[in-house]
């Protein structure tokens, strides 16, 4: 009985990413904004979460996975050093949306367990989100097997990358690319038809 439960939980998780990507989509695609991600805890997962996502092609730039610790501070940028932490998963952010050319970055790093690492518990997790210049970190504390802590993970990342979405998104459209249809003023003002 009790694989049941825990069956059903991992259902309800599944689905609720699922819900949540298919909003991230919506929100990437309304103010033409560009996706991408940077992982270690949760080793590719959210890039699969969001690469599934509808019309992903046209606002998901990608992701990097770097589960070892110099390849945060190799490729993404991260000051050697503990990795559990908010520090690193602010920085794995900012080095992404270098590497990616992307305007909103979610990040994860912690615990999966069963083993505490540097110090912290199995179920430590920091996320990372950066939105056009717009920083957010929270640390969750969750329980259960690694598989729960990292279906837990994936979930909240995305909420939270959600969150910072709504808040900041209208700023990102607005801002003109150079070599885009967007040069030349906010998104959805009209422009003269000699420009485009």
């Amino acid at each position: 009985m009790s694989k049941k439960p825990s069956q059903e939980s991992t259902r309800t998780v599944e689905a609720s990413i699922a819900t949540q990507v298919d909003e991230i989509a919506a929100a990437a695609a309304r103010h033409q904004i560009r996706v991408g991600v940077a992982e270690s805890l949760t080793s590719g997962q959210l890039a699969a979460d969001l690469g599934a996502g509808p019309d992903a092609s046209r606002w998901f730039r990608g992701g990097i996975v770097a589960y070892a610790p110099q390849v945060k501070f190799d490729l993404l940028g991260v000051t050697p050093g503990p990795v559990v932490t908010a520090g690193c998963v602010r920085q794995m952010a900012r080095g992404a949306a270098r590497a990616l050319g992307a305007d909103a970055v979610v990040a994860t790093t912690g615990v999966g367990g069963p083993d505490p690492e540097e110090g912290e518990p199995p179920g430590t997790v920091y996320v990372g989100v950066l939105v056009g210049g717009h920083e957010t970190c929270r640390r969750l504390d969750l329980g259960g097997d690694p598989d729960t802590v990292l279906a837990q993970t994936r979930a909240h990342a995305l909420t939270i990358l959600l969150d910072a979405l709504g808040v900041v998104a209208d700023e990102v459209s607005a801002r003109p690319r150079p070599g885009t249809a967007r040069d030349g003023g906010p998104a959805g003002s009209p422009s003269p038809a000699a420009s485009r």
